[in-house]
């Protein structure tokens, strides 16, 4: 289902993919090694994909004394993200891609609005050049990573690959001090436990959520996992926690790992 996509969007996939079994065209956010290391690893750009969503982020009431998730704010940038990931794999859909490698989640505030954000997901659709992408997809959908070409090709060498881009959130309110703990810490080393909880548990959420969609695609591991943590104008004690990786499953039994090489930059 692509209904979600503009006409234009239509237009150029269409055009990118050919017809006959022809393509005419790739576009690709890769390097020129990662290109050669993709091709190398049996995948062929099919084109660069794209998926957007600008969301209103909305409003929620939290009392300034109490560590809490704020749900209704989690749930609005999960949603957000999920619908620009959502069109950027239909996007790969239609130029018959098998999976999207190098893929990356940006976010940006509205100048126009400061409660609206766009989220954008972007990477490079890819196929099986021998024809057997079918045994590639997960449940008939494209894969997808945010793996460089690199880490990629490195990826399948070794006997595995990418099932999914898993991602978890959680947005949390961090209590304020009371006047009583400000002037108790006031000259003092001593830990604010109120603080250390609040970002602890928020972060622990997050991660929690990720590994159950890892879960969900019966993958081994996750691979490549990056916490980042942002502010979208909300209150200085309001804080989100957004963690993503690849997950991964083994595609055979023996696990041959390439020997590292040494290189010498000749950069300054």
């Amino acid at each position: 289902m692509t209904q979600n996509l503009p006409d234009d969007a239509h237009k150029r996939l269409s055009e990118m993919r050919g017809s006959g079994g022809q393509r005419k065209l790739f576009t690709s956010d890769l390097s020129v090694n990662e290109f050669l290391l993709v091709k190398e690893a049996g995948f062929e750009p099919a084109g660069l994909v794209v998926g957007s969503s600008i969301y209103h982020i909305g409003f929620q009431m939290a009392a300034w004394t109490k560590n809490q998730e704020m749900e209704v704010l989690t749930q609005a940038l999960y949603h957000a993200r999920e619908l620009a990931m959502t069109r950027m794999e239909e996007e790969a859909r239609e130029l018959g891609a098998d999976g999207i490698v190098g893929v990356r989640l940006t976010s940006k505030r509205m100048e126009w609005d400061t409660n609206l954000a766009e989220f954008v997901a972007i990477g490079t659709a890819v196929y099986r050049a021998d024809g057997t992408g079918a045994q590639w997809r997960v449940g008939g959908n494209p894969f997808t990573s945010d793996l460089s070409g690199q880490d990629f090709w490195t990826l399948l060498k070794a006997g595995y690959r990418p099932v999914g881009l898993v991602m978890g959130n959680c947005v949390y309110h961090i209590a304020i001090q009371t006047i009583g703990q400000f002037f108790k810490s006031i000259g003092q080393n001593v830990e604010m436990t109120n603080f250390t909880q609040g970002l602890y548990d928020s972060r622990e959420l997050a991660m929690e959520r990720m590994q159950a969609e890892a879960e969900a695609v019966h993958a081994e591991g996750i691979v490549g996992v990056d916490l980042h943590e942002g502010s979208y104008g909300w209150s200085p004690s309001v804080i989100e926690f957004f963690v993503i990786g690849t997950a991964i499953v083994p595609i055979r039994a023996d696990h041959h790992i390439q020997t590292p090489q040494l290189v010498l930059s000749v950069n300054d």
